[in-house]
């Protein structure tokens, strides 16, 4: 009998075999739910509703180091994404490179969050600013009240503040009470076109081509999770969904190289694919955690820097053992 499972993942490219029937989980009648990431991690993290979710990398380490993670991780990362796109600034308050974030007041919807760890860290390694020099503030970036969707306790010397309930980030930065954003979706703000208010890397693909060269980082966001108490009863269940999740990726990207028909709605996107297998290899986003043990040794770093997680957390501890080596024919 089919071991029912719920799950709940974005509706990307390459998790779309997951929902259509292309990409099933063997042993397995799943009720698959397309959720914003948003969502399921507040979910997840919250109240634990998902047998299978998507999950932030920079939570799911938090949780982990504490011992206190209701899921257990498979190196499937559905969602990677560079991040200098993703600094926000008032164009009138003389900040032309990152150096001028030192002693800026800058907000952002969770301190945890995997895009700001990155952004953190980056600053850090690459300009010499570092999360002490900057003053943060806590809170929505369209909808007032949020939170951090996990415990945490941070450095002394980081000065992490709650904005009122009744503002935003992009009311905020638009009105020019603070002095940047760090978000992974753009403010309102700056989509609708406020005045002063821009991106700090305005050229951003050119800055994070130069990082990817420098550092071979192609920053990691997403991992999908599973249920602990599933996994402790089904020790199979890891594998078979990891190995359902790299089926899902390896139709994307052979969908994505079709010259003859176009996958995606844009005028060139087998060129771009062709292009970032010549910068970044041919599997450029790959799954599994050996073939990604830079990028997630770094993050784990970042995490125990900057006072997220209570020890720094291992590449061999992050996922189910069985995902680390799969059956080779």
């Amino acid at each position: 009998m089919a071991l029912p499972l719920s799950m709940s993942v974005c509706f990307y490219d390459r998790t779309a075999a997951l929902f259509d029937g292309r990409a099933p989980i063997e042993g397995c009648d799943v009720r698959a739910v397309p959720l914003e990431p948003e969502e399921s991690f507040h979910r997840a993290f919250k109240f634990q509703e998902f047998d299978v979710t998507e999950v932030s990398m920079s939570s799911y380490l938090v949780t982990t180091s504490r011992g206190d993670a209701h899921y257990v991780a498979i190196p499937a990362f559905v969602s990677r994404l560079f991040r200098h796109s993703s600094i926000y600034i008032r164009t009138d308050r003389g900040i032309k490179s990152p150096a001028d974030l030192k002693g800026k007041v800058i907000g952002l919807p969770e301190y945890q969050m995997t895009a700001n760890v990155w952004v953190r860290g980056m600053l850090q390694d690459e300009y010499g600013v570092k999360p002490s020099d900057i003053k943060w503030r806590r809170g929505g970036l369209e909808e007032g009240g949020r939170e951090e969707r996990a415990k945490i306790t941070l450095p002394p010397d980081v000065e992490l503040t709650q904005v009122p309930d009744d503002r935003t980030l992009s009311q905020m930065l638009a009105a020019g009470e603070i002095d940047g954003v760090l978000s992974a979706r753009a403010p309102s703000c700056f989509l609708q076109g406020a005045p002063n208010v821009g991106r700090l890397f305005s050229n951003y693909p050119e800055a994070e081509e130069a990082y990817y060269r420098k550092t071979k980082l192609f920053p990691i966001m997403h991992a999908i999770g599973i249920r602990k108490s599933l996994v402790e009863a089904n020790p199979w269940l890891p594998v078979s969904i990891y190995k359902a999740y790299l089926k899902a990726k390896a139709l994307c990207m052979h969908e994505m190289g079709q010259i003859g028909h176009l996958a995606t709605t844009l005028p060139w996107p087998v060129y771009e694919y062709e292009r970032a297998q010549k910068i970044m290899g041919e599997d450029y986003w790959p799954y599994g955690a050996h073939a990604n043990r830079h990028a997630l040794d770094t993050l784990a770093r970042y995490s125990f820097e900057q006072g997220l997680s209570v020890r720094r957390v291992s590449v061999d501890e992050m996922f189910a053992k069985s995902t680390y080596e799969l059956t080779k024919i």
